[in-house]
């Protein structure tokens, strides 16, 4: 069980790590796009559907990867209150009962809006360059796809945790700013010779 957590975990970093680079070429595009418009008085008709596009690959592509690092929303205020063992408890009958149902919708709502977009060649009505948007459909199953297998992982995850009492934490590899700061501050703190 330890492997596949181990090898659902690497999977959707790596697909989340390497989606983030859209964050670049967004920024990139449109600050073209802020240039062209304001400075040169020619706006491109093209901008508006690549931003919606890339942010909406990079929000479902990194999806799995924030669902490895327990970064989805939940009742955390009680959430945090309870043994690691109620808390694996919980989680395990949520993802059956919810996560597995809604995510299979995505991956069968997605084939069918993707083959049909990708039918009749479906360009994005939002601006005159007719921007192909049947790959971004196809996004959408892939995203399920890595979706699931996380979870899969996620339910072995609280199964191991009911079993031992403890839940197995992912790798570290990225951490919030203001964690790091206040850990920083609090080895300052702790430290009298700086």
């Amino acid at each position: 069980m330890l492997a596949f957590i181990r090898f659902a975990d690497a999977l959707s970093a790596a697909f989340g790590k390497t989606f983030a680079w859209l964050i670049m070429l967004m920024t990139l595009g449109t600050s073209y796009e802020v240039f062209v418009r304001y400075i040169m008085n020619a706006p491109t008709p093209w901008a508006y559907d690549i931003s919606y596009i890339m942010y909406g690959t990079l929000f479902m592509m990194g999806g799995a990867y924030t669902l490895s690092r327990g970064g989805h929303v939940r009742g955390d205020f009680l959430y945090r209150l309870w043994s690691q063992r109620t808390q694996a408890t919980v989680d395990l009958v949520l993802y059956f009962f919810f996560f597995f149902p809604g995510v299979l919708a995505l991956i069968l709502a997605g084939w069918k809006y993707a083959d049909r977009s990708y039918g009749y060649g479906e360009v994005s009505v939002n601006s005159p360059a007719g921007i192909p948007i049947f790959q971004f459909k196809a996004v959408m199953v892939a995203a399920g796809i890595l979706l699931f297998i996380q979870g899969l992982a996620e339910v072995c995850r609280a199964i191991q945790c009911i079993r031992d009492g403890y839940w197995t934490k992912p790798d570290e590899d990225v951490q919030e700013t203001e964690n790091v700061i206040m850990k920083e501050a609090a080895k300052a703190e702790s430290d009298p010779h700086p």
